[in-house]
């Protein structure tokens, strides 16, 4: 535990709490804090991690206040979840270079990971997502990834990380990611080739109003993935100020059930907030987005310790179906009422109640169809 001291800066509290302290009841008071210690994460379930690094974007000095910002409203809010323990690990100092920051990041990442736990990562620009990814590829570990943004950050022919931070993660040599889903992409902002792309690598890319329409389908969409990132842009500006990039997208009720949804994963292992600037908040408004959302994402974690293993049938519901001359399962767990269906090679996935319906009017859900093209 030594030498993470090397790459974490400890918090200091009197800066972030600037009224007359904390009440018993808010989570500050229930947060393992880096002031002196880095503290034992062995009965932690989620650890907090702040990367100022905001290069990647296009900015001089790299080094951004935004992580102490969100811990500001965080800590004021109320603690719940008496069965999640969490700590907060302080953040990454900034490296000499950007990738001596995403080098930093990855080691505690590791550590956090390779504890079995889930770590929260308070950004930063949101081509930080390469050093969430760097833990896997040294791992060699396939992986699944999940990004909610109102772009998709592809751009070949820009010079920042910040938009062009994808085109490395997703077609390099070897690569690690066996699925990509994009969560909340706003067309008029990306090139009509570059979804016909996405599409042939067999990527599933949800666009802002199917996503809005009905947001309970991201669930099984994001159940699966090891790793995931979510860039403020994707929130309108009403709902998060800090994002100057669309008057349109998710509504801040949306933003935290999709965290929710990651912290129900019990695949996650990372879950990185980008994209916040405070000098172009409003009342600290985006701060406090942020902040409710890593809420949710707590709350979810809490929901997901009652749900039962697949092999513990005794906790789901079944429903033998035939659809297309095929005869599948569908489970629905007692705990969470979330829905599992099971493929052709006997192996189930995520879905939803709407998939459900779908093949017992004898239709084929295009989830189905998608797992099949990429088997």
């Amino acid at each position: 535990m030594q030498d993470l001291h090397d790459f974490l800066s400890p918090i200091k509290i009197q800066e972030i709490n600037d009224d007359n302290g904390f009440t018993d009841g808010q989570l500050a008071k229930h947060i393992a804090i880096f002031e002196t210690e880095i503290p034992d994460i062995s009965e932690t379930d989620i650890v907090i991690v702040g990367i100022g690094e905001t290069r990647g974007s296009g900015t001089q000095t790299g080094d951004s206040y935004a992580p102490d910002k969100i811990r500001k409203q965080l800590y004021q809010l109320h603690y719940w979840h008496t069965d999640t323990k969490i700590a907060d690990w302080g953040n990454i100092k900034t490296g000499a270079s950007i990738n001596d920051s995403y080098a930093a990041l990855k080691t505690v990442l590791a550590e956090i990971i390779g504890q079995g736990k889930t770590a929260i990562i308070l950004g930063g620009s949101h081509d930080i997502t390469t050093a969430q990814y760097l833990v896997y590829k040294d791992l060699k570990k396939i992986v699944e990834c999940t990004c909610i943004d109102a772009m998709i950050d592809l751009r070949g022919d820009s010079t920042l990380r910040s938009e062009n931070f994808l085109l490395d993660m997703l077609t390099s040599e070897p690569n690690m990611i066996r699925h990509y889903n994009h969560i909340g992409f706003q067309s008029y902002f990306v090139h009509p080739r570059l979804l016909e792309t996405m599409d042939k690598l067999r990527f599933d890319c949800f666009r802002v109003g199917v996503v809005k329409e009905n947001v309970e389908e991201m669930e099984p969409v994001i159940r699966n993935a090891h790793f995931g990132s979510f860039d403020i842009s994707a929130i309108r500006h009403s709902d998060a100020p800090a994002g100057s990039i669309s008057p349109n997208g998710l509504s801040g009720e949306e933003a935290c059930m999709l965290t929710r949804y990651a912290g129900l994963s019990p695949s996650m292992q990372s879950f990185g907030i980008y994209g916040y600037q405070p000098q172009s908040d409003q009342k600290e408004l985006t701060a406090k987005q942020i902040s409710q959302m890593i809420w949710y994402f707590i709350d979810g974690k809490s929901r997901s310790k009652q749900e039962v293993k697949l092999e513990e049938r005794s906790g789901f519901n079944e429903f033998h179906i035939s659809f297309a001359e095929l005869d599948t399962m569908f489970l629905q767990s007692r705990k969470t009422s979330r829905w599992w269906m099971q493929m052709p090679d006997k192996k189930f996935i995520p879905c939803s109640y709407q998939d459900y319906l779908k093949a017992s009017r004898n239709e084929i859900p295009e989830r189905w169809l998608r797992v099949q093209e990429r088997n």
